[in-house]
């Protein structure tokens, strides 16, 4: 076949790059960072080229910035290259080097387009493979809990219901079969279809049915089906030794360990970064794969022909434009393609401007790649941002990056192209535009009380009810339930019950009864001389209402309260309404360890892990299933609120649920920080910021937050602080301590925080810290497995069992996606 040179416009230190439509060695002087970049042929499609080439000025400020050491950038259209570049350095330890354009980078997350993605449409073209196929026709032992609907389509959309990973923590194994055994004995976190969760456990489960069906090993299959027929010579699994000096290094880690800690660390280089796929011996179908920005625009070149490259057919026509339209569910707010993203939270390497229709992927170690159907243009920008520390970011370059290419197009198709209706030619209407939700202004939560409201009240009419509540009883609209109930047509509010902290939620204390001001009525206490409703005070009631906003975390006491009063109604008929409201945490991460059923009080009214992921209407259906309560439980369920929602993106307005739960923060920190607090220790109550920092005056702060942060824990840091308590634990007391920054609280996990927390004080400061007390909120066995010296990574794998066993536990009583 023929070989083609782009050759870069003329500068002094001019130097020639190679992209070939067969197989090539590649160059034996490989272009550098600071070679010319415009090519002829980005002159000859009138490119505005002044625009393209501001992208140096972008790339290098990221450079500058210290958010990737360096890059290698290839925009091309059709069979042109329209622009190349290496910029930086692709090592800056142990000793420089400079970046060059065909470098070889660990493609992390590319590896499920470049390599699966394919090989699976490869096999649908042959008819070896159906989109709806359940995967347990391939995988059998992949069928149990409750995972037997799962099909390959859902695996490829990622709303199988499959958590994103592995625990990443857990070192105790290796081999590509654990793995496989391991994601059969996984249980779904909801049902095939209902949510868009980005799992890597997805993507090896779809590269072992490629093996399976193949009968041959997955590299081998990719290799000899994709990357060879298309002369993408460099790209492969397991790098040999004889290429590692092109290879971009990521970072520090010990052979299998992460995060990157521990004994005997080396700088991966031509070792895959994900630990999971490390794991699995670096074949496997989410991450592992190596290649050069020259094999990418090959790959690139062949989707954007149809599945073609020059006379080499990989995919049919279809089976491009099939994985590359929209396949989630209709209406869902994330749009992905078979394997490929088009709309959601990952699309930053869309930039502003291509439109909806081009699709592409990105990967962890700072590796990308859009392509756009209408204008024929693709993007690779390749960096590894993740070298020498793991703290760079390529997200906001990306979208720069793609951004500019986009807007130095002068020769646009027509406009259905550009509304994503037309794909190579190919019309395909309303699917080529991201499905939206029919009205944004209707997509902000309604909680139960706004729902009751909204039906006039209709389940309460001729009842005499009594309402449990707080002031975080209120409206959307901001009136306060009692107010509403109270004023309701045909409803007779007979009496009031306050939980811990009152009735207007700002006492740290024993609550006594009283009446309420404005309403006259009597006031229950149930957090005082008792924690239950008596005879007395249910006198005269047909019907109990909750309405309090919980927190999502087991030690909470509204909880407790609620189950205690499902019991109490239960005994005496008395009919139980719950108004339901947002987990403010979310409601798809579970974590934590439980508690024995000997350890349950009124901080852990039932064993499940510290942070639960339900609502509070969801728990009492739980609670009422299986403690078989009994009680007459109507749940007023939510409308507008999705499980992965924080509090902060329902539209709803914050109200402290306890004095000290003053901001999302604290609450996304509270599972962890809050779970310790039994111990000799101040978690910031009485301070400005309770639960975002902790310390005691026999704290070395400085020395506790360089520990902290040597355990590089995800979506988190540390920094020393001093503060003085006005009130609760250490009043008045000077105290040293730490204060949690939080960087990515989807990242985050915050039992393990807590969990590091706890531990790292019980090593510096045995004599000091009260540990046994942790006990009290996390249960017995994380204090023993501590007292033994245990690792808190083993410590936190050990809860992976029960937490597993809460989801399947769970799923039947979950009433929201």
């Amino acid at each position: 076949m023929q070989r083609i040179l782009f050759v870069a416009t003329v500068l002094a230190i001019s130097t020639v790059a190679t992209i070939a439509q067969a197989p090539v060695k590649p160059p034996t002087t490989p272009a550098a960072a600071g070679a010319p970049a415009i090519t002829r042929s980005a002159v000859a499609a009138g490119i505005d080229v002044t625009r393209l080439a501001s992208v140096d000025a972008v790339i290098e400020k990221a450079i500058a910035d210290k958010q990737v050491p360096g890059a290698v950038l290839v925009v091309g259209r059709g069979a042109d290259i329209l622009y190349q570049k290496a910029y930086g350095r692709r090592a800056l330890v142990p000793q420089p080097e400079p970046m060059t354009l065909d470098t070889i980078f660990d493609m992390a997350s590319v590896t499920k387009v470049a390599a699966t993605t394919t090989a699976v449409m490869i096999l649908v073209d042959e008819g070896r493979i159906r989109l709806n196929d359940r995967v347990a026709a391939f995988i059998p032992d992949f069928g149990r809990y409750g995972k037997g609907e799962i099909t390959v389509r859902h695996l490829l959309t990622h709303v199988s219901g499959l958590r994103p990973d592995l625990d990443l923590s857990d070192d105790s194994w290796r081999s590509y079969e654990e793995a496989i055994r391991r994601a059969c004995e996984e249980v779904p976190t909801s049902a095939p279809g209902e949510r868009f969760v980005y799992s890597d456990i997805n993507f090896f489960l779809l590269a072992d049915i490629v093996a399976r069906v193949s009968g041959m090993p997955f590299d081998r299959f990719v290799q000899t089906r994709i990357f060879a027929p298309l002369g993408m010579t460099e790209t492969t699994f397991n790098p040999p030794a004889a290429l590692k000096a092109r290879i971009a290094p990521t970072e520090m880690c010990s052979p299998y360990g992460w995060p990157c800690e521990g004994p005997n660390q080396v700088m991966l280089r031509g070792v895959v970064h994900d630990p999971t796929a490390r794991r699995m011996g670096g074949v496997a179908g989410h991450a592992g794969l190596f290649s050069t920005a020259a094999d990418l625009s090959r790959f690139c070149r062949m989707v954007l022909g149809g599945g073609a490259l020059g006379s080499v057919r990989i995919l049919s026509p279809l089976a491009v434009l099939k994985m590359s339209s929209p396949a989630t569910p209709a209406g869902m707010a994330s749009v992905r393609g078979l394997g490929w993203d088009i709309d959601t939270s990952y699309s930053s390497n869309r930039g502003e401007l291509f439109p909806v229709g081009s699709f592409g992927h990105t990967g962890f170690t700072g590796t990308s790649l859009w392509m756009d159907p209408v204008t024929k243009t693709y993007v690779i920008l390749l960096t590894n941002r993740v070298h020498p520390d793991g703290k760079g970011d390529a997200t906001p370059l990306r979208a720069r990056v793609a951004t500019i290419v986009a807007s130095a197009l002068r020769s646009l198709p027509d406009e259905a192209a550009l509304r994503g209706e037309r794909w190579n030619g190919t019309d395909f209407g309303a699917a080529g535009t991201a499905p939206r939700r029919p009205d944004e202004a209707e997509d902000r939560t309604l909680n139960g009380i706004d729902v009751l409201r909204a039906d006039g009240f209709r389940i309460l009419k001729g009842k005499h009810v009594g309402l449990v509540t707080n002031h975080t009883g209120r409206a959307r609209t901001g009136e306060a339930t009692i107010d509403l109930i109270a004023a309701a047509k045909d409803v007779q509010l007979v009496a009031l019950f306050s939980p811990e902290h009152g009735i207007r939620g700002i006492l740290d204390e024993n609550v006594e009864s009283s009446k309420d001001e404005k309403t006259g009525l009597p006031i229950h206490s149930l957090f005082g001389a008792t924690t239950r409703p008596t005879d007395e005070m249910l006198q005269g009631i047909d019907t109990l209402v909750v309405d309090l906003q919980d927190v999502g975390a087991r030690f909470y006491t509204y909880t407790a309260t609620m189950g205690y009063v499902m019991e109490e109604a239960a005994k005496r008929k008395i009919a139980v309404v719950v108004l339901d409201r947002p987990n403010p945490i979310g409601g798809v991460q579970i974590e934590g360890p439980t508690v024995d059923k000997t350890e349950l009080t009124f901080t852990a009214y039932y064993p499940m892990p510290v942070r639960h992921g339900m609502t509070l209407g969801e728990l009492a259906l739980l609670f009422n299933g299986e403690n078989k309560i009994g009680a007459d439980l109507t749940i007023v369920e939510m409308k507008y609120w999705n499980r992965d929602s924080w509090f902060d993106q329902t539209g709803l307005t914050w109200v402290n649920p306890s004095p000290n739960m003053r901001n999302m923060v604290a609450a996304s920190v509270y599972t962890g920080i809050g779970a310790i607090e039994a111990s000799n220790l101040s978690v910031g109550r009485g301070t400005d910021s309770p639960f975002e920092q902790f310390g005691a005056p026999w704290i070395d702060g400085p020395r506790l937050a360089a520990e902290l942060n040597t355990r590089n824990l995800p979506g988190v840091r540390f920094y020393p602080i001093t503060f003085t308590p006005a009130a609760s634990r250490f009043a008045k007391e000077l105290c040293q301590g730490v204060f949690v920054i939080v960087t990515d609280r989807d990242r985050m996990r915050p039992v393990r925080v807590g969990l590091e927390v706890a531990s790292a004080l019980y090593r510096m400061f045995p004599g000091q810290f009260d540990v046994d007390k942790v006990g009290r909120l996390f249960g017995a066995d994380t204090v023993k497995r501590m007292r033994a010296g245990e690792d808190p990574a083993s410590v936190a794998n050990a809860w992976v069992r029960t937490e597993s066993q809460w989801r399947l536990l769970r799923s039947k009583y979950l009433r929201y996606r």
